[in-house]
């Protein structure tokens, strides 16, 4: 699958490193922060960080989502505000990336650092059914730990 990358800053490949697979075994690639300036984000602080890329899908049959990336979420609390990102396949404005800092100290990124993770899946679109009744199965409507320690 080929997905096309337009650099929407000449930092890109310069300053800014070129999005790339970190390993071989690496499902997703890392996006970087292209901006001048450093940005601060404060405890519960949010902020929409530009990538300085846009992308093109090769067609509705694929998704880019986007990931937080672990170490910064395990080792300084800085996760994505929305949680994961979607990037459609008909979409082609500037891939930014929000933030959000879940922990009680300051949290700089600087141009050029990572801060998120790319990775491009295949789309199954559902037909929908709507049912008076859903078949029945073993779990039932358990669910919020009802299938173990929580």
């Amino acid at each position: 699958m080929e997905l096309l990358i337009k650099k929407l800053s000449a930092k890109i490949g310069d300053t800014i490193p070129e999005p790339y697979y970190a390993t071989t075994g690496s499902a997703a690639m890392d996006l970087h922060a292209c901006m001048d300036e450093p940005v601060t984000l404060e405890p519960l602080g949010r902020a929409l960080i530009p990538t300085g890329l846009a992308i093109a899908l090769p067609s509705a049959e694929y998704v880019a989502l986007i990931f937080a990336r672990s170490g910064l979420a395990t080792k300084h609390g800085i996760a994505l505000s929305n949680s994961v990102g979607v990037i459609d396949s008909d979409y082609r404005g500037e891939v930014k990336v929000g933030l959000v800092n879940l922990s009680n100290e300051s949290y700089t990124i600087a141009p050029g650092d990572r801060i998120a993770q790319l990775a491009v899946m295949p789309v199954v679109k559902a037909n929908t059914v709507f049912v008076p009744e859903l078949p029945e199965t073993a779990r039932g409507e358990g669910g919020f730990g009802s299938t173990g320690k929580a």
